[in-house]
């Protein structure tokens, strides 16, 4: 009888992991929604705990350009990078910026806003096709599928979104309000970020942080 109710709740358990085992595709978005949750919620440190070592490496070599380049060679940079420098600069002592590690870029990013909610809150994960460590979900826009793919990594036993795979599409819609505004790319920037604080920007911002 023993041995009976042995088999029985074994059994009942196996069904039970079956029922709430997760597929890779559904651990691949989920990576996504936990993400997008972080945003939502102002939760920059759970936001980091979703995002693969390529977004941090992103914000690590995107922080020694804020310390780094000068006029020339922010004004090559996309438009995205291009306008976070050049906020960092207006919004942070220098005493700030030399303090900060990749990482800290990462969590003041969200936490100022600059990650904006409107970036995630339409946004989720269609189809997705896993290779190996690598994934990628179709992007779905406000219910509906778009020709643009988000990359995921598997990273210590865990699917991870790499933000950076989002940055070629927020480039292209930057582009688009800049295009849009009937200003030059310059003027939209420093437009935007006094919009942003209430202070028009100095002409320091475009020196490096030394």
């Amino acid at each position: 009888m023993k041995v009976f109710k042995s088999i029985i709740v074994t059994f009942l358990f196996l069904i039970t992991v079956q029922l709430f085992a997760q597929t890779p595709q559904q651990l691949v978005k989920a990576s996504f929604d936990n993400y997008k949750k972080a945003i939502l919620t102002d939760n920059a440190k759970a936001a980091l705990a979703e995002v693969d070592s390529r977004t941090k490496k992103y914000y690590q070599e995107l922080l020694v350009k804020t310390k780094m380049l000068d006029s020339v060679g922010v004004n090559k940079l996309p438009v995205v990078d291009k306008f976070t420098v050049l906020v960092i600069r207006h919004k942070l002592s220098k005493e700030e910026i030399l303090r900060m590690q990749g990482t800290d870029l990462f969590l003041y990013a969200i936490e100022s806003g600059m990650v904006g909610k409107s970036s995630v809150s339409d946004n989720s994960i269609g189809n997705v096709t896993i290779a190996g460590d690598f994934a990628k979900g179709q992007l779905v826009s406000k219910g509906k599928a778009v020709p643009f793919f988000i990359h995921f990594y598997k990273e210590d036993s865990k699917w991870r979104f790499n933000l950076t795979s989002l940055f070629p599409l927020a480039n292209m819609s930057f582009k688009k309000l800049v295009e849009d505004s009937g200003k030059t790319q310059n003027e939209f920037l420093f437009y935007m970020m006094e919009l942003m604080t209430g202070a028009k920007p100095e002409a320091s911002v475009w020196r490096p942080v030394q």
